[in-house]
């Protein structure tokens, strides 16, 4: 009696164990001609391409393309770029203004305009205020490179004037900047 007991709850707990494995196991399924294999990685490529183009052209919430960055001197770019929010430089806005900072203190005639700006959410004061302080932060960060503050100037736009008039996440990450302008 004991014996076909055992008997029996082994036989139950092979076939529950049988059970989960075919459930749990993953089942592919073999196109059987090569164009319809194309046509399902290319629809497969189109899907995932906004979000690569998105991922390499942002880091987080900071845009890190430069297909709207202009120059302030040859080899020196003229902006850098803000997570959301926020007035703290990034490593590659550090790297950035390091570099403006070498060409102004070169230029020792030049004078520059710092201009402040912010996306198109929050209030008009909001951004007007959020633009300075990032202005302010990057004119704070030339000086400790040893440029005088008597040549640099902080104008804030807020979200005046848009590089990008889209209403999505990549076009607000390249609206949230610093740009440096020569002024004379």
């Amino acid at each position: 009696m004991n014996l076909s007991k055992i008997l029996k709850n082994a036989f139950l707990v092979v076939i529950f164990g049988l059970i989960v494995t075919a459930c749990a196991t993953k089942k592919s399924v073999k196109t059987t001609t090569e164009s319809s294999s194309t046509t399902t990685k290319e629809a497969e490529t189109q899907k995932a391409d906004p979000i690569e183009k998105l991922d390499a052209l942002m880091q987080g919430d900071v845009y890190i393309g430069s297909d709207t960055v202009g120059e302030l001197a040859s080899g020196v770019p003229d902006r850098v770029f803000f997570a959301t929010n926020e007035t703290i430089l990034t490593t590659a806005s550090r790297e950035t203004l390091r570099k403006q900072a070498a060409w102004l203190r070169q230029n020792s005639n030049v004078t520059v305009v710092v201009e402040g700006h912010a996306d198109e959410r929050g209030t008009r004061e909001y951004n007007l205020a959020l633009g300075e302080r990032r202005a302010n932060a990057a004119k704070d960060y030339l000086m400790t490179y040893g440029v005088s503050s008597d040549r640099i100037k902080v104008l804030s736009y807020g979200k005046e004037r848009p590089v990008d008039s889209g209403s999505n996440p990549l076009s607000w990450s390249k609206n949230r900047r610093s740009v440096t302008v020569k002024a004379n």
